[in-house]
């Protein structure tokens, strides 16, 4: 890991000692990772679609793109801020309905985004590279832009033929997310292939905002997920698992019980969403039955968190209602985008949890680890938890003999 690591700073380094002034770039022979962003800034159904790549040819430059890679090999921010700060996103501007009119650059996008292997490409760009970062609470950020003029493929690209499959059926996109989950694509690949406009009936197809389609494919696969999880029996202990993944701290506590789930997000003074001097929070929470609209308070946190924890029960045939409490601290000094929020829960969850025989002791124990470890009281978020409320209230069947 850290031979393919210092190759990469290597190159960026080289780089930008070649070209002290970004300004005198006007061409770009490069491989993108596969990479391919939608903006949602303009006026919907309006869009910037970017192609993301390295300035110049990188044989690593997978590595500017796999977040996965990055939390299982413990990258800082400042280097994930240094892989994405490094690439250019060569954009150009587009109708959602696009992806169904064979526009070149549109279908040039699409053929990025559905490779599984980098994809060298040559790009012209109209104008100046402008460097400016934009906070995002979903999205990674997406490098230095600069408006697309002309831009070639000039490798062969490789499709999945299961992904071939799928573009070319007529079924509903999350049909096709639910198909290619179950062949080992994971959400990274999915919401790129969503974004992009290749999924679903043919008459329907648009361009996704890469933001939107982030949080709709870990809905997606979540809600499939849930499907199975209530045909398995209840879980047989109380668990508690926690972790510290870039300045994220999470407790997450399981119940033996029907399916819910509810999230508490504590943003701490200086962190990278609350610069003033008090704590933020936010919660959501949904039933055995599910949510009727979206998780406005958590946004894209609360599917991001749900899905390795879904994952989770899944892979021991488990059901549970379950507690999350994330705390953002001041180490999380820039946000970097939800797949922080997902891996640190799996993270967590790749631990030994600590198992207890009764809601007290889980209760007690959480408390106590989030003293111990993380310095901080969490008596009172959860005197405000329902499903804790509602574990002292309900009675089971099973309770009366």
């Amino acid at each position: 890991m850290s031979d393919v690591k210092f190759e990469v700073i290597r190159k960026i380094a080289e780089v930008k000692f070649k070209y002290k002034n970004l300004g005198e770039i006007s061409r770009v022979d490069s491989i993108s990772p596969p990479s391919v962003f939608i903006g949602s800034g303009l006026k919907y159904p309006q869009v910037n679609v970017g192609i993301l790549s390295p300035i110049e040819k990188d044989k690593n430059a997978w590595l500017y793109d796999d977040e996965r890679y990055w939390a299982e090999n413990d990258f800082e921010i400042k280097e994930v801020l240094q892989l994405r700060n490094n690439l250019l996103n060569s954009r150009f501007r587009s109708n959602v309905q696009d992806s169904r009119l064979n526009k070149k650059f549109v279908e040039i996008a699409k053929e990025v985004a559905i490779s599984y292997r980098p994809v060298d490409i040559e790009i012209e760009l109209k104008n100046r590279m402008r460097f400016q970062r934009e906070k995002d609470r979903i999205a990674t950020p997406n490098g230095i832009r600069a408006s697309l003029k002309q831009a070639r493929i000039t490798g062969n690209v490789k499709i999945h033929r299961k992904v071939d499959k799928v573009i070319n059926d007529e079924i509903r996109a999350s049909e096709g997310i639910e198909y290619l989950y179950k062949s080992k694509f994971d959400e990274y690949a999915l919401n790129q292939i969503l974004s992009v406009g290749v999924l679903g009936m043919k008459k329907d197809r648009k361009l996704v905002p890469t933001r939107w389609s982030i949080t709709a494919t870990d809905d997606m696969i979540g809600k499939f997920l849930i499907k199975k999880i209530k045909e398995y029996k209840w879980m047989e202990d109380y668990e508690l698992f926690f972790g510290e993944f870039l300045g994220n701290q999470y407790l997450i506590l399981f119940f033996p019980d029907i399916w819910s789930y509810e999230l508490f997000e504590l943003y701490l003074p200086k962190s990278s969403w609350n610069p003033s001097g008090e704590i933020k929070a936010s919660t959501d929470f949904e039933g055995y039955s599910g949510r009727k609209g979206y998780a406005f308070a958590t946004a894209g946190g609360y599917y991001a968190t749900r899905l390795p924890i879904l994952e989770y029960l899944k892979r021991i045939k488990r059901q549970a209602s379950v507690l999350v409490i994330r705390i953002e601290t001041p180490s999380y000094w820039a946000s970097l985008g939800v797949w922080v929020v997902r891996e640190s829960v799996r993270k967590a969850l790749k631990k030994t949890g600590m198992k207890f025989k009764s809601r007290e002791e889980l209760v007690k124990s959480a408390k106590k680890i989030g003293k111990l470890k993380f310095n901080f009281d969490y008596d009172f978020v959860l005197q405000k938890s329902r499903i804790l409320k509602e574990k002292k209230e309900q009675r089971h069947l099973g309770e009366w003999f």
